[in-house]
Protein backbone atom coordinates (compact mmCIF):
# COMPACT_ATOMS: atom_id res chain seq x y z
CA UNK A 1 0.00 0.00 0.00
CA UNK A 2 1.50 3.49 -0.69
CA UNK A 3 1.30 6.11 1.73
CA UNK A 4 2.17 9.86 1.67
CA UNK A 5 5.12 11.27 3.39
CA UNK A 6 3.98 12.82 6.43
CA UNK A 7 5.49 14.38 9.97
CA UNK A 8 3.18 12.80 12.59
CA UNK A 9 3.73 13.69 16.17
CA UNK A 10 2.46 10.63 17.48
CA UNK A 11 -0.96 10.83 15.87
CA UNK A 12 -0.33 14.76 14.75
CA UNK A 13 0.26 15.72 11.52
CA UNK A 14 1.04 19.22 12.02
CA UNK A 15 4.59 19.95 13.90
CA UNK A 16 3.59 20.73 17.41
CA UNK A 17 0.63 19.63 17.23
CA UNK A 18 -2.32 18.64 20.18
CA UNK A 19 -1.67 14.71 20.56
CA UNK A 20 -3.73 12.77 23.45
CA UNK A 21 -5.07 15.85 25.43
CA UNK A 22 -1.70 17.09 25.41
CA UNK A 23 0.62 19.54 23.81
CA UNK A 24 4.12 18.60 22.68
CA UNK A 25 7.22 20.55 21.77
CA UNK A 26 8.39 21.03 18.52
CA UNK A 27 11.07 19.30 17.72
CA UNK A 28 14.81 20.70 17.33
CA UNK A 29 16.34 21.52 13.84
CA UNK A 30 18.88 18.80 14.43
CA UNK A 31 16.06 16.33 15.17
CA UNK A 32 14.49 17.06 12.46
CA UNK A 33 17.19 17.30 10.19
CA UNK A 34 18.64 13.63 11.05
CA UNK A 35 15.19 12.26 10.77
CA UNK A 36 14.55 13.77 7.34
CA UNK A 37 17.89 12.53 5.63
CA UNK A 38 17.72 8.93 8.00
CA UNK A 39 14.44 8.50 5.87
CA UNK A 40 16.16 9.67 2.43
CA UNK A 41 19.09 6.93 3.40
CA UNK A 42 16.67 4.16 4.16
CA UNK A 43 14.65 4.56 1.24
CA UNK A 44 17.76 4.60 -1.46
CA UNK A 45 19.10 1.69 0.52
CA UNK A 46 16.33 -0.83 -0.91
CA UNK A 47 16.20 1.08 -4.23
CA UNK A 48 19.82 0.57 -5.27
CA UNK A 49 20.25 -2.93 -3.96
CA UNK A 50 16.98 -4.47 -4.79
CA UNK A 51 17.77 -2.87 -8.29
CA UNK A 52 21.01 -4.92 -8.56
CA UNK A 53 19.59 -8.11 -7.43
CA UNK A 54 16.95 -7.57 -9.93
CA UNK A 55 19.65 -7.94 -12.79
CA UNK A 56 20.72 -11.47 -11.36
CA UNK A 57 17.34 -12.69 -10.49
CA UNK A 58 15.81 -11.93 -14.27
CA UNK A 59 19.49 -13.90 -15.59
CA UNK A 60 18.15 -16.65 -13.03
CA UNK A 61 17.62 -20.08 -14.15
CA UNK A 62 15.47 -21.43 -11.80
CA UNK A 63 12.18 -21.13 -12.35
CA UNK A 64 11.31 -21.25 -7.94
CA UNK A 65 12.96 -17.10 -8.26
CA UNK A 66 11.54 -15.98 -11.31
CA UNK A 67 10.04 -12.15 -10.69
CA UNK A 68 7.22 -11.59 -11.98
CA UNK A 69 5.84 -9.45 -14.23
CA UNK A 70 3.94 -6.60 -14.58
CA UNK A 71 1.90 -5.93 -17.82
CA UNK A 72 0.56 -3.03 -18.92
CA UNK A 73 -2.87 -3.99 -17.97
CA UNK A 74 -1.54 -4.80 -14.64
CA UNK A 75 -0.47 -1.32 -13.93
CA UNK A 76 -3.70 0.07 -15.77
CA UNK A 77 -5.59 -1.45 -13.25
CA UNK A 78 -2.88 -1.28 -9.76
CA UNK A 79 -4.64 2.25 -8.93
CA UNK A 80 -8.12 1.52 -9.17
CA UNK A 81 -6.98 -2.23 -6.58
CA UNK A 82 -5.36 0.02 -4.13
CA UNK A 83 -7.69 2.92 -3.86
CA UNK A 84 -10.40 0.00 -2.91
CA UNK A 85 -8.15 -1.50 -0.50
CA UNK A 86 -7.28 1.82 0.87
CA UNK A 87 -10.80 2.60 1.36
CA UNK A 88 -11.72 -0.87 2.32
CA UNK A 89 -9.15 -0.21 5.35
CA UNK A 90 -10.59 3.30 6.14
CA UNK A 91 -14.18 1.86 6.61
CA UNK A 92 -12.66 -0.63 8.97
CA UNK A 93 -10.98 1.57 10.83
CA UNK A 94 -14.26 3.29 11.10
CA UNK A 95 -16.81 0.44 11.91
CA UNK A 96 -14.56 -2.23 13.73
CA UNK A 97 -12.22 -1.91 16.43
CA UNK A 98 -8.94 -0.67 15.82
CA UNK A 99 -7.08 -3.20 18.21
CA UNK A 100 -8.42 -6.38 17.02
CA UNK A 101 -7.71 -5.35 13.43
CA UNK A 102 -4.13 -4.58 14.16
CA UNK A 103 -3.59 -7.78 16.21
CA UNK A 104 -4.67 -9.65 13.09
CA UNK A 105 -2.60 -7.66 10.36
CA UNK A 106 0.56 -7.96 12.93
CA UNK A 107 -0.04 -11.92 13.20
CA UNK A 108 0.02 -11.80 9.34
CA UNK A 109 3.06 -9.19 8.78
CA UNK A 110 4.87 -10.94 11.19
CA UNK A 111 4.89 -14.23 9.09
CA UNK A 112 5.62 -12.39 5.64
CA UNK A 113 8.12 -9.79 7.67
CA UNK A 114 10.25 -13.47 8.46
CA UNK A 115 10.04 -14.41 5.06
CA UNK A 116 11.05 -11.27 3.39
CA UNK A 117 14.07 -10.53 5.97
CA UNK A 118 15.45 -13.78 5.68
CA UNK A 119 15.71 -13.85 1.69
CA UNK A 120 17.17 -10.45 2.13
CA UNK A 121 19.78 -11.10 4.46
CA UNK A 122 20.41 -14.29 2.80
CA UNK A 123 22.66 -13.52 0.68
CA UNK A 124 24.98 -11.47 2.99
CA UNK A 125 24.98 -14.43 5.71
CA UNK A 126 26.22 -17.01 3.36
CA UNK A 127 29.63 -15.22 3.29
CA UNK A 128 30.24 -15.68 7.16
CA UNK A 129 29.08 -19.56 7.42
CA UNK A 130 32.64 -21.99 7.27
CA UNK A 131 33.05 -23.53 4.21
CA UNK A 132 32.73 -26.86 6.28
CA UNK A 133 29.26 -25.91 6.94
CA UNK A 134 26.85 -29.27 7.38
CA UNK A 135 24.75 -27.61 4.12
CA UNK A 136 21.58 -30.06 4.15
CA UNK A 137 18.55 -29.47 1.35
CA UNK A 138 15.38 -29.48 2.38
CA UNK A 139 11.93 -29.03 0.57
CA UNK A 140 8.28 -28.19 2.00
CA UNK A 141 5.59 -29.21 -0.38
CA UNK A 142 2.06 -29.12 -0.33
CA UNK A 143 0.00 -30.50 -3.16
CA UNK A 144 -4.05 -30.88 -3.77
CA UNK A 145 -5.78 -33.90 -5.33
CA UNK A 146 -4.03 -36.92 -6.56
CA UNK A 147 -2.68 -38.60 -9.91
CA UNK A 148 -2.98 -36.33 -12.64
CA UNK A 149 -5.02 -33.61 -11.52
CA UNK A 150 -2.23 -33.13 -8.68
CA UNK A 151 -1.84 -29.57 -8.12
CA UNK A 152 1.12 -27.82 -6.17
CA UNK A 153 -0.56 -25.39 -3.73
CA UNK A 154 3.08 -24.74 -1.87
CA UNK A 155 6.62 -26.00 -3.29
CA UNK A 156 9.46 -24.27 -1.18
CA UNK A 157 12.75 -25.23 -1.52
CA UNK A 158 15.57 -24.56 1.54
CA UNK A 159 18.48 -25.42 3.30
CA UNK A 160 20.32 -25.09 6.26
CA UNK A 161 21.94 -21.82 5.98
CA UNK A 162 18.05 -20.94 5.03
CA UNK A 163 16.87 -22.46 8.53
CA UNK A 164 19.80 -19.92 9.96
CA UNK A 165 18.22 -16.98 8.62
CA UNK A 166 14.90 -17.73 9.28
CA UNK A 167 15.92 -18.21 13.29
CA UNK A 168 17.47 -14.63 12.77
CA UNK A 169 14.27 -13.32 11.35
CA UNK A 170 11.99 -14.69 13.66
CA UNK A 171 13.95 -13.03 16.67
CA UNK A 172 13.43 -9.76 14.70
CA UNK A 173 9.87 -10.96 14.32
CA UNK A 174 8.85 -11.34 17.52
CA UNK A 175 10.66 -8.57 18.92
CA UNK A 176 8.33 -6.31 16.34
CA UNK A 177 5.05 -8.36 17.75
CA UNK A 178 5.82 -7.80 21.62
CA UNK A 179 7.13 -4.09 21.36
CA UNK A 180 6.32 -2.90 17.89
CA UNK A 181 9.70 -0.64 18.28
CA UNK A 182 10.18 1.41 15.34
CA UNK A 183 13.86 -0.20 14.55
CA UNK A 184 11.87 -3.88 14.01
CA UNK A 185 9.67 -1.94 11.95
CA UNK A 186 12.07 -0.84 9.74
CA UNK A 187 14.08 -3.70 9.49
CA UNK A 188 10.62 -5.12 8.18
CA UNK A 189 10.28 -2.37 5.77
CA UNK A 190 13.29 -2.53 4.44
CA UNK A 191 13.09 -6.14 3.71
CA UNK A 192 9.48 -5.63 2.26
CA UNK A 193 10.93 -2.47 -0.14
CA UNK A 194 13.67 -4.46 -1.41
CA UNK A 195 12.23 -7.49 -2.15
CA UNK A 196 9.39 -5.61 -4.01
CA UNK A 197 12.55 -3.98 -6.03
CA UNK A 198 13.86 -7.45 -6.64
CA UNK A 199 11.02 -9.61 -7.59
CA UNK A 200 8.53 -6.90 -9.22
CA UNK A 201 9.72 -6.11 -13.17
CA UNK A 202 8.05 -3.90 -15.51
CA UNK A 203 8.31 -5.22 -18.68
CA UNK A 204 9.04 -2.40 -20.42
CA UNK A 205 9.19 1.15 -20.08
CA UNK A 206 5.61 2.26 -21.14
CA UNK A 207 4.02 -0.01 -18.69
CA UNK A 208 6.35 1.97 -15.75
CA UNK A 209 4.66 5.46 -17.09
CA UNK A 210 1.03 3.98 -17.30
CA UNK A 211 2.22 2.88 -13.55
CA UNK A 212 3.84 5.91 -12.36
CA UNK A 213 0.88 8.25 -13.72
CA UNK A 214 -1.96 5.90 -12.67
CA UNK A 215 -0.47 6.13 -8.81
CA UNK A 216 0.52 9.84 -9.56
CA UNK A 217 -3.47 10.55 -9.75
CA UNK A 218 -4.33 7.90 -6.88
CA UNK A 219 -1.90 9.84 -4.48
CA UNK A 220 -2.39 13.06 -5.04
CA UNK A 221 -6.34 12.27 -4.99
CA UNK A 222 -6.11 10.23 -1.57
CA UNK A 223 -3.78 12.70 0.16
CA UNK A 224 -5.09 16.19 -0.81
CA UNK A 225 -8.89 14.94 -1.93
CA UNK A 226 -10.06 13.72 1.68
CA UNK A 227 -7.93 12.54 5.03
CA UNK A 228 -8.24 8.57 3.92
CA UNK A 229 -4.87 8.32 2.84
CA UNK A 230 -3.50 9.94 6.63
CA UNK A 231 -5.77 8.28 8.53
CA UNK A 232 -4.78 4.60 7.62
CA UNK A 233 -1.27 5.44 7.59
CA UNK A 234 -0.95 6.46 11.53
CA UNK A 235 -4.13 3.80 12.74
CA UNK A 236 -2.46 0.93 10.73
CA UNK A 237 0.15 -0.94 13.11
CA UNK A 238 2.32 -2.78 10.51
CA UNK A 239 5.44 -2.29 8.69
CA UNK A 240 3.66 -0.58 5.67
CA UNK A 241 6.41 2.29 6.62
CA UNK A 242 9.47 3.45 7.37
CA UNK A 243 9.46 5.66 10.56
CA UNK A 244 12.03 7.80 12.46
CA UNK A 245 12.06 9.71 15.62
CA UNK A 246 12.61 13.54 15.28
CA UNK A 247 13.21 13.58 18.80
CA UNK A 248 15.98 10.66 18.90
CA UNK A 249 18.55 13.00 20.45
CA UNK A 250 16.42 13.91 23.40
CA UNK A 251 15.17 10.69 24.39
CA UNK A 252 17.02 8.05 22.78
CA UNK A 253 16.15 4.53 21.39
CA UNK A 254 12.19 5.61 23.65
CA UNK A 255 11.75 8.22 21.05
CA UNK A 256 7.97 8.60 19.60
CA UNK A 257 8.03 11.83 17.65
CA UNK A 258 8.02 10.37 13.95
CA UNK A 259 8.37 10.88 10.74
CA UNK A 260 7.10 8.51 8.28
CA UNK A 261 7.44 7.34 4.12
CA UNK A 262 4.86 4.90 3.30
CA UNK A 263 6.69 1.65 1.69
CA UNK A 264 4.88 2.56 -1.36
CA UNK A 265 6.93 5.68 -2.15
CA UNK A 266 9.84 3.06 -2.66
CA UNK A 267 8.99 0.41 -4.03
CA UNK A 268 6.91 2.17 -7.32
CA UNK A 269 9.94 4.32 -8.03
CA UNK A 270 12.06 1.69 -7.71
CA UNK A 271 11.22 -0.96 -9.78
CA UNK A 272 11.12 1.31 -12.56
CA UNK A 273 14.79 2.65 -11.73
CA UNK A 274 15.52 -1.31 -11.40
CA UNK A 275 14.23 -1.04 -15.33
CA UNK A 276 16.29 1.29 -16.57
CA UNK A 277 18.99 -0.59 -15.07
CA UNK A 278 18.55 -3.65 -17.20
CA UNK A 279 17.92 -1.07 -19.78
CA UNK A 280 21.52 0.71 -19.53
CA UNK A 281 22.87 -3.71 -19.20
CA UNK A 282 21.38 -4.43 -22.67
CA UNK A 283 22.71 -1.49 -24.47
CA UNK A 284 26.26 -3.31 -23.75
CA UNK A 285 27.89 0.28 -23.28
CA UNK A 286 29.87 -0.50 -20.07
CA UNK A 287 27.66 2.75 -18.55
CA UNK A 288 24.64 3.23 -16.44
CA UNK A 289 23.59 6.46 -17.40
CA UNK A 290 19.66 5.95 -17.28
CA UNK A 291 20.03 4.15 -13.97
CA UNK A 292 22.02 7.06 -11.77
CA UNK A 293 19.95 9.59 -14.19
CA UNK A 294 16.91 8.07 -12.22
CA UNK A 295 18.75 7.40 -9.12
CA UNK A 296 19.57 10.89 -8.84
CA UNK A 297 16.28 11.95 -10.02
CA UNK A 298 14.82 10.29 -6.91
CA UNK A 299 17.07 12.04 -4.37
CA UNK A 300 15.73 15.19 -6.04
CA UNK A 301 12.07 14.36 -5.95
CA UNK A 302 12.18 13.12 -2.39
CA UNK A 303 14.18 16.02 -1.28
CA UNK A 304 11.43 18.58 -2.57
CA UNK A 305 8.73 16.30 -1.16
CA UNK A 306 10.51 16.78 2.15
CA UNK A 307 11.52 20.53 1.77
CA UNK A 308 7.77 21.28 0.61
CA UNK A 309 6.49 19.19 3.74
CA UNK A 310 8.70 21.08 6.02
CA UNK A 311 7.60 24.72 4.62
CA UNK A 312 3.95 24.01 4.84
CA UNK A 313 3.38 21.40 7.72
CA UNK A 314 1.37 19.18 5.83
CA UNK A 315 1.26 15.41 4.61
CA UNK A 316 2.51 15.76 1.27
CA UNK A 317 2.11 12.77 -1.57
CA UNK A 318 5.61 11.90 -2.67
CA UNK A 319 4.79 10.47 -6.14
CA UNK A 320 3.45 14.14 -6.68
CA UNK A 321 7.08 14.68 -7.07
CA UNK A 322 8.91 11.53 -7.50
CA UNK A 323 6.82 10.82 -10.60
CA UNK A 324 7.88 13.19 -12.61
CA UNK A 325 11.33 13.62 -11.81
CA UNK A 326 11.92 9.93 -11.75
CA UNK A 327 9.79 9.53 -15.55
CA UNK A 328 11.21 13.18 -17.03
CA UNK A 329 15.05 12.92 -16.39
CA UNK A 330 15.52 9.65 -18.34
CA UNK A 331 13.36 10.54 -21.06
CA UNK A 332 15.22 14.24 -21.23
CA UNK A 333 18.64 12.12 -21.45
CA UNK A 334 17.15 9.57 -23.72
CA UNK A 335 16.22 12.40 -26.24
CA UNK A 336 19.93 14.51 -25.69
CA UNK A 337 21.23 10.80 -26.90
CA UNK A 338 19.36 9.80 -29.47
CA UNK A 339 18.25 6.75 -27.95
CA UNK A 340 14.52 7.47 -27.15
CA UNK A 341 13.69 4.53 -29.78
CA UNK A 342 15.90 2.01 -27.93
CA UNK A 343 14.17 2.77 -24.60
CA UNK A 344 10.56 2.91 -25.59
CA UNK A 345 11.17 -1.02 -27.49
CA UNK A 346 12.70 -2.68 -24.79
CA UNK A 347 11.21 -5.50 -22.93
CA UNK A 348 12.33 -6.84 -20.00
CA UNK A 349 10.55 -10.04 -19.81
CA UNK A 350 12.76 -10.95 -22.92
CA UNK A 351 15.88 -11.25 -20.86
CA UNK A 352 14.53 -14.19 -18.92
CA UNK A 353 16.10 -17.23 -19.55
CA UNK A 354 17.32 -16.03 -22.96
CA UNK A 355 19.12 -19.39 -23.75
CA UNK A 356 15.56 -21.26 -23.45
CA UNK A 357 15.22 -23.05 -27.08
CA UNK A 358 12.02 -22.26 -28.71
CA UNK A 359 10.00 -24.08 -31.48
CA UNK A 360 8.92 -21.62 -34.16
CA UNK A 361 8.21 -24.21 -36.88
CA UNK A 362 6.82 -27.57 -37.17
CA UNK A 363 7.75 -29.54 -40.13
CA UNK A 364 5.07 -31.83 -41.62
CA UNK A 365 5.54 -35.41 -42.61
CA UNK A 366 4.19 -37.27 -45.09
CA UNK A 367 4.46 -40.76 -47.01
CA UNK A 368 5.22 -44.04 -45.24
CA UNK A 369 8.27 -44.46 -42.97
CA UNK A 370 10.13 -46.37 -45.18
CA UNK A 371 9.78 -43.41 -47.94
CA UNK A 372 10.59 -40.69 -45.67
CA UNK A 373 13.74 -43.13 -44.54
CA UNK A 374 14.53 -43.10 -47.83
CA UNK A 375 14.32 -39.57 -48.67
CA UNK A 376 16.08 -38.07 -45.85
CA UNK A 377 19.03 -40.57 -46.34
CA UNK A 378 19.15 -39.31 -49.95
CA UNK A 379 19.77 -35.73 -48.45
CA UNK A 380 22.16 -36.44 -46.06
CA UNK A 381 24.06 -38.38 -48.88
CA UNK A 382 23.66 -34.94 -51.07
CA UNK A 383 26.50 -32.74 -52.63
CA UNK A 384 29.85 -33.36 -50.72
CA UNK A 385 32.16 -30.17 -50.66
CA UNK A 386 35.85 -31.42 -52.23
CA UNK A 387 38.42 -32.40 -49.94
CA UNK A 388 41.56 -31.48 -50.56
CA UNK A 389 43.89 -33.87 -53.05
CA UNK A 390 46.41 -34.79 -50.92
CA UNK A 391 47.77 -38.60 -50.35
CA UNK A 392 46.81 -38.76 -46.37
CA UNK A 393 43.43 -37.60 -47.12
CA UNK A 394 42.81 -40.06 -49.75
CA UNK A 395 43.92 -42.54 -47.68
CA UNK A 396 42.08 -41.94 -44.48
CA UNK A 397 38.50 -41.39 -46.89
CA UNK A 398 39.45 -44.93 -48.20
CA UNK A 399 39.56 -46.15 -44.58
CA UNK A 400 36.42 -44.73 -43.81
CA UNK A 401 34.34 -45.57 -47.14
CA UNK A 402 35.44 -49.23 -45.94
CA UNK A 403 34.85 -49.05 -42.20
CA UNK A 404 31.18 -47.54 -43.41
CA UNK A 405 30.23 -49.53 -46.13
CA UNK A 406 27.60 -51.85 -44.37
CA UNK A 407 26.92 -49.96 -41.04
CA UNK A 408 23.73 -50.39 -38.97
CA UNK A 409 21.31 -47.94 -39.85
CA UNK A 410 20.93 -45.44 -36.54
CA UNK A 411 17.55 -44.25 -37.40
CA UNK A 412 16.62 -42.69 -33.85
CA UNK A 413 16.47 -39.12 -35.13
CA UNK A 414 13.70 -39.32 -37.40
CA UNK A 415 10.38 -37.73 -36.37
CA UNK A 416 8.62 -40.68 -36.56
CA UNK A 417 9.81 -44.27 -35.69
CA UNK A 418 10.06 -46.45 -38.41
CA UNK A 419 8.62 -50.26 -37.78
CA UNK A 420 10.99 -52.77 -37.09
CA UNK A 421 13.04 -54.18 -39.16
CA UNK A 422 12.01 -57.35 -41.54
CA UNK A 423 8.62 -56.52 -41.57
CA UNK A 424 6.28 -56.16 -44.93
CA UNK A 425 5.10 -52.39 -45.63
CA UNK A 426 2.50 -51.01 -47.99
CA UNK A 427 2.20 -48.26 -49.74
CA UNK A 428 -1.37 -46.97 -49.99
CA UNK A 429 -1.06 -44.49 -52.90
CA UNK A 430 -1.54 -47.48 -55.24
CA UNK A 431 1.88 -47.50 -56.51
CA UNK A 432 2.02 -51.41 -55.15
CA UNK A 433 3.40 -53.30 -52.05
CA UNK A 434 7.65 -52.86 -50.81
CA UNK A 435 8.13 -55.84 -50.24
CA UNK A 436 10.77 -57.28 -47.47
CA UNK A 437 13.43 -57.95 -50.18
CA UNK A 438 13.17 -54.44 -51.85
CA UNK A 439 13.33 -52.85 -48.62
CA UNK A 440 16.47 -54.28 -47.29
CA UNK A 441 17.61 -53.29 -51.03
CA UNK A 442 16.39 -49.68 -50.45
CA UNK A 443 18.29 -49.09 -47.12
CA UNK A 444 21.79 -50.64 -48.80
CA UNK A 445 21.47 -48.54 -51.45
CA UNK A 446 20.81 -45.59 -49.19
CA UNK A 447 23.37 -46.13 -46.49
CA UNK A 448 26.27 -47.25 -49.17
CA UNK A 449 28.71 -44.54 -49.47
Amino acid sequence: MDSALSDPHNGSVEAGGPTNGTTRPPSTPEGIALAYGSLLLMALLPIFFGALRSVRCARGKNASDMPETITSRDAARFPIIASCTLLGLYLFFKIFSQEYINLLLSMYFFVLGILALSHTISPFMNKFFPANFPNRQYQLLFTQGSGENKEEIINYEFDTKDLVCLGLSSIVGVWYLLRKHWIANNLFGLAFSLNGVELLHLNNVSTGCILLGGLFIYDIFWVFGTNVMVTVAKSFEAPIKLVFPQDLLEKGLEADNFAMLGLGDIVIPGIFIALLLRFDISLKKNTHTYFYTSFAAYIFGLGLTIFIMHIFKHAQPALLYLVPACIGFPVLVALAKGEVTEMFSYESSAEILPHTPRLTHFPTVSGSPASLADSMQQKLAGPRRRRPQNPSAIGRFKKLKIGLHKPKPNLSHLPLPLPPLGTTRHRESGAGSLSEEGAQRGRAKSWKL
